[in-house]
């Protein structure tokens, strides 16, 4: 019997997700092929560079999806399902602290952390998760109603849990399970036709917008889809010109002549869906809410502890010096922050302990019987070995938010006179019955592996660094 592993039904669900969502929301279908434009546009241009970061087929393939869940019960649950994909939660962001407007949310990333099965399928998903127990957002009778609602609503059936359970603990599916789950694990991230209580909807929203889209329905669904390109002001610009409306900016670091860092994204803004809507009386009316869009990402070197201590003071002085001229671009004061602080090669990050690496001894790498160098800094040097940048997976809290108000209808209510609720990783961790994992360690980890394996090619008793 032919069976499907963890890396094939990851691949078979982002594909058929992205089938599903592109029916539901056909604008995605527009971003998906002007992404692949774009891409196929950077390839002949840069050629070989163009895949700096990451093979064509790997960039054109690549998908992340963005998902809101009401309690810890089904973000637990969503582990599961991921956990048979063979991905993992990975980093913690809050977004409460991150966004200007109201979203009470905290969030994770499932995806795969081996760099083989990255390379297979890096099929991600950013998981929110509501926080009802905040009272800058909710007060004792809405939390109290708010969690009686959520508690009462199954998200996931029994049939799909047990079959990620199975596929978890066996690394595989026979193909009859795994058609199964597949039909289930995309049925349940499917816009319900369940009319929505207009009401209850309403009052959460007037809180939160993104509060309304988790806990004011029965179901979940796809936030959105979001496939990665290789130039994306080139993309915003096509989009722009196909009448697309997309947000006003594009979110991370600025475009500039030195190497890509971290994330860019933007997106096409929410478009209004028809929705049916259930009245006081009971009766069903035609409604419409405004809750999904398009992203696009552009993906960067993966920056270290210390480079992203510098991307967050760069980010606090491009935000001091728009407040003093507000009327300036953003775009270009960034952009001229960037140029004077950030280093303008790889090398030069990687000197500096800036930026994540893996290394790999060249293939002409001197010859002459010569004792190779002992420090990292003169092999590169002297051409013993080669640095090949580590992409950046995971997220940026700032970025998420940002994305997330530029498609917001308001800004919702936030009393910050009151204490927030604390959430971190590890209450994460405990809450989903599995560790949280970090993504520094993660990148990390590579970089120290490739070191290893030189040191042992060359010989070196010493440990590189």
């Amino acid at each position: 019997m032919s069976t499907l592993s963890q890396w094939q039904l990851r691949a078979a669900f982002a594909a058929r997700l992205s089938e599903m969502y592109g029916q539901e929301v056909p604008a995605y279908t527009t971003l998906v092929d002007v992404s692949r434009e774009v891409n196929e546009d950077v390839l002949r241009a840069r050629g070989a560079d163009a895949e700096r970061l990451g093979s064509i087929s790997r960039v054109t393939a690549e998908r992340h999806g963005a998902i809101r869940v009401g309690t810890p019960r089904e973000l637990g649950q969503v582990a599961r399902i991921f956990g048979a994909l063979g991905m993992h939660p990975v980093g913690f962001y809050d977004l409460r602290e991150a966004a200007a407007s109201a979203v009470p949310v905290v969030s994770t990333a499932f995806r795969p952390v081996d760099g083989e099965e990255l390379a297979r399928n890096p099929f991600r998903v950013f998981t929110s998760m509501l926080t009802p127990a905040d009272p800058r957002f909710f007060d004792a009778e809405l939390r109290s109603r708010l969690e009686a609602f959520l508690a009462d609503r199954e998200l996931f059936p029994p049939e799909l849990l047990a079959l990620a359970d199975r596929a978890t603990a066996e690394r595989e599916l026979p193909q009859a399970e795994a058609e199964r789950f597949l039909h289930l694990a995309v049925g349940a991230f499917e816009l319900s036709a369940e009319p929505v209580d207009k009401s209850w909807y309403e009052t959460l929203e007037r809180v939160s917008a993104v509060a309304a889209d988790i806990g004011g329905v029965r179901s979940t669904h796809i936030n959105h889809l979001t496939p990665r390109v290789l130039d994306i002001d080139e993309l915003y610009r096509r989009m722009t010109d196909r009448g697309i409306e997309m947000i006003d900016t594009i979110q991370g670091p600025p475009a500039w002549k030195g190497p890509d860092v971290l994330l860019r994204q933007t997106s096409f803004r929410a478009l209004a869906e028809p929705r049916a809507m259930r009245t006081p009386d009971g009766s069903v009316i035609s409604g419409a809410l405004r809750v999904r869009f398009g992203e696009v990402e552009a993906r960067g070197i993966a920056l270290t502890r210390e480079g992203r201590a510098l991307y967050d003071e760069l980010l606090a002085r491009v935000d001091e010096q728009l407040s003093q001229h507000p009327s300036a671009s953003r775009g270009e004061i960034a952009r001229g922050v960037w140029e004077r602080h950030l280093p303008g090669s790889e090398r030069e990050l990687a000197a500096r302990g800036l930026a994540y690496f893996t290394y790999h001894l060249h293939p002409d790498r001197p010859r002459d019987g010569s004792t190779p160098p002992t420090s990292l800094g003169e092999l590169l040097r002297r051409g013993w070995v080669r640095a090949e940048p580590i992409v950046y997976e995971d997220f940026l809290p700032r970025s998420a938010a940002g994305i997330f108000q530029s498609n917001l209808s308001g800004e919702g209510t936030r009393h910050s006179d009151q204490q927030g609720t604390a959430y971190d990783a590890d209450w994460l961790s405990g809450a989903i019955g599995r560790d949280v994992l970090d993504p520094f360690a993660l990148y990390a980890r590579q970089r120290d592996d490739s070191l290893a394996h030189i040191a042992r090619g060359l010989g070196l008793t010493a440990a590189l660094s």
